[in-house]
């Protein structure tokens, strides 16, 4: 990764050469050769190797598209820039076309030089296959009229292909929480048997709830969790609690969105705050280089982002306790019960210290993501106060329901799925619904695929020359 010289470029420059004729002779077939452009004397960090393991992904799934065979491919990283090499079985012609695409398909397919050579060693320009001019990284001036007569300066390229590759990889792990969150919310409806919760088998105690109202509320809330991850990489910089202001707005908004989905059902609103907070933390902690996936970091900064606000907020309901209008403020002064916000400002300990370590530890013993997510919620049930049900049965009834989900934990064995159906006939019978418990599993679930998801998929086994 560091700054390397002219002589240094040719010299890769030539051994790429000599490999492009060796793929040639061997294979008598088009050869693709992929690199990047990049201004300036460091062409290797972190960032530009995943824009180009992700140009060589989307070129591996191009050929496959267009049913054109890969015979060999390869790729090595150097100094000198990463690059890589396809022997393609096809017309020469249709390999330029897919390579174009690619090319022309976003801001960060400018960073690419995908050149296409016949079995004959002649290039193929973009021209041939309908391609234009391409624009100034910089200015957007088309044509390379800004290179040829040196417009912009090397710091001022530079520049620019950061903002390229920073505002690409910001938008596409948006879009990479928002699929998470969504699945991890489809999870945790689809997990069956929940004690008095919708799932597949029936409602629970909720007569107004469906499995398919939540599906569209899921899908609803899909553009919420992209909003909270931007607005904590745009604050990343500012206080804390300021990330968590913002947040509390886009909340607002996205409650209105999951009401106009189901009718004004509210099938997500502890969930909007829970998952908001954890997606507005993880875009305060993201950097292009490298998402962060540490899940005890990530809850730290939970805390940072809710505590001074929550511990205001609850304070000055202690001193006004005329003002209590809600449920959960009521339950505080009575029984200090400090709910989902309390539990925001201690980092999410029942995420921490149950939900996630709970269903990580089914998973690895073999169990499904449905039975360990069974598991996982009625371990919460024993061990956290949840509002809901303290709401709907009183204080009693919730430490009983409590009592019964540890009974059936008691041997530290997934216990037989009977016995948990039987728990959900009790709490339908008695109303009770472990609402916030399914908020924080729906956590656990997320944080579990979210922890070394972008390890997984930027991960490639480099296959010299």
């Amino acid at each position: 990764m560091g700054t390397i010289t002219l002589e240094q470029m040719l010299a890769a420059r030539d051994a790429r050469v000599r490999m492009q004729d060796e793929l040639r002779s061997r294979y008598g077939a088009p050869v693709v050769s992929f690199t990047m452009n990049i201004p300036g004397p460091v062409k290797y960090t972190p960032l530009i190797r995943r824009a180009f393991f992700e140009g060589y992904a989307a070129l591996e799934a191009a050929l496959s598209d267009a049913k054109l065979p890969i015979l060999w491919s390869g790729a090595q990283e150097a100094d000198t820039g990463c690059e890589a090499l396809f022997a393609v079985d096809g017309e020469a012609l249709a390999v330029k076309r897919v390579c174009v695409a690619i090319e022309d398909a976003n801001a960060l397919g400018r960073l690419f030089d995908m050149d296409v050579l016949a079995p004959d060693g002649h290039k193929l320009d973009r021209e041939t296959v309908g391609g234009g001019a391409r624009s100034c990284i910089v200015c957007g001036a088309q044509g390379r009229g800004c290179a040829s007569r040196r417009t912009h300066g090397v710091e001022e390229l530079q520049a620019a292909t950061r903002r390229i590759l920073c505002a690409h990889f910001a938008e596409s792990e948006a879009r990479r929480i928002a699929d998470l969150v969504t699945r991890a919310l489809l999870d945790k409806v689809y997990t069956t048997p929940k004690p008095g919760l919708v799932d597949r088998s029936n409602n629970g105690s909720h007569a107004d709830m469906t499995v398919a109202a939540f599906e569209r509320s899921a899908e609803a809330l899909r553009g919420c969790w992209r909003q909270c991850f931007t607005v904590g990489f745009e604050t990343r910089t500012a206080a804390p609690d300021a990330t968590f202001a913002r947040l509390r707005k886009a909340g607002v908004e996205a409650e209105r969105a999951m009401r106009a989905a189901t009718g004004g059902v509210n099938t997500h609103k502890g969930a909007i705050f829970t998952l908001g907070v954890l997606c507005g933390a993880i875009g305060r902690l993201w950097t292009p280089e490298s998402p962060h996936e540490d899940v005890d970091v990530i809850l730290r900064e939970c805390a940072r982002m809710t505590k001074a606000t929550v511990e205001a907020e609850l304070a000055a309901l202690s001193a006004h306790p005329e003002a209590a209008v809600t449920k959960g403020q009521r339950f505080y002064l009575e029984y200090g019960m400090r709910g989902i916000r309390g539990e925001a400002a201690a980092g999410f300990p029942a995420v921490a210290c149950t939900a996630l370590p709970t269903l990580r530890a089914a998973l690895r013993a073999g169990h499904s993501r449905n039975d360990a997510g069974v598991y996982a919620l009625l371990a919460l049930i024993a061990r956290n106060e949840d509002t809901n049900m303290v709401a709907r049965g009183g204080v009693a009834a919730a430490k009983e329901a409590a009592d019964r989900a540890a009974l059936l934990l008691a041997d530290g064995a997934l216990p037989d799925l009977h016995a948990v159906r039987r728990l959900d006939m009790a709490f339908i019978q008695k109303n009770l619904s472990p609402g916030g418990c399914a908020d924080l599993l729906a956590a656990a679930y997320f944080l579990e695929t979210w922890s070394g998801s972008w390890r997984r998929c930027a991960d490639h086994a480099d296959k010299p020359f």
